[in-house]
């Protein structure tokens, strides 16, 4: 079990499990996306883990960039989206994949839907490794998605707690 100090945890997907379902994201995109390339826009911080995996299992041309949008403190949905990182890229006319880490109420979804759509591009989906439906406000839908889960507060393979923890290989239910 991992340990993080003064907490008590669950591992709800191991690290085989992540990836074999990673495989079948990927599959499922170069499917859909047969004979284009496609610019893959990772959701800073959290989605970095999963966008590095995903994007070796898409068997397309793929481009990447980036960017940033907050709406978190600590445990907690302000409800307010900022962004904190703009694309690098030029979208028009490109078929855009946005990577996230987890959709929690949809918040930010929406915000970079609406934001990104007025550049044009040819495309603009959604895919993220985690969805908690239960929490979801938002208008739009997730194209892609790995696992759905219910409103616990999870860290790992990305997703942290107070910046800490990204970096464990499995995704773990904080459970105190």
């Amino acid at each position: 079990m991992t340990h993080i100090p003064g907490r008590k945890t669950k591992v709800l997907f191991n690290a085989e499990t992540i990836q074999q379902r990673i495989s079948q994201l990927g599959q499922q995109i170069t499917k859909d996306y047969a004979g284009q390339s496609v610019l893959v826009v990772g959701v800073l911080k959290g989605a970095i883990v999963f966008m590095t995996d995903l994007m070796r299992a898409i068997e397309l041309p793929i481009e990447i960039d980036f960017i940033g949008a907050q709406s978190y403190e600590g445990t907690q949905s302000t409800g307010h989206v900022r962004l904190t990182h703009d694309l690098s890229r030029e979208i028009k006319g490109r078929h855009v994949l946005i990577v996230e880490d987890i959709i929690d109420t949809g918040y930010t979804v929406d915000y970079l839907l609406k934001t990104l759509a007025v550049r044009q591009p040819k495309s603009l989906k959604i895919c993220s490794l985690l969805s908690k439906p239960e929490a979801h406000v938002m208008k739009h839908k997730i194209d892609y998605f790995g696992f759905e889960i219910t409103r616990e507060f999870v860290v790992g393979y990305g997703l942290d707690l107070d910046g800490l923890y990204r970096n464990l290989p499995e995704i773990v239910q904080i459970t105190d």
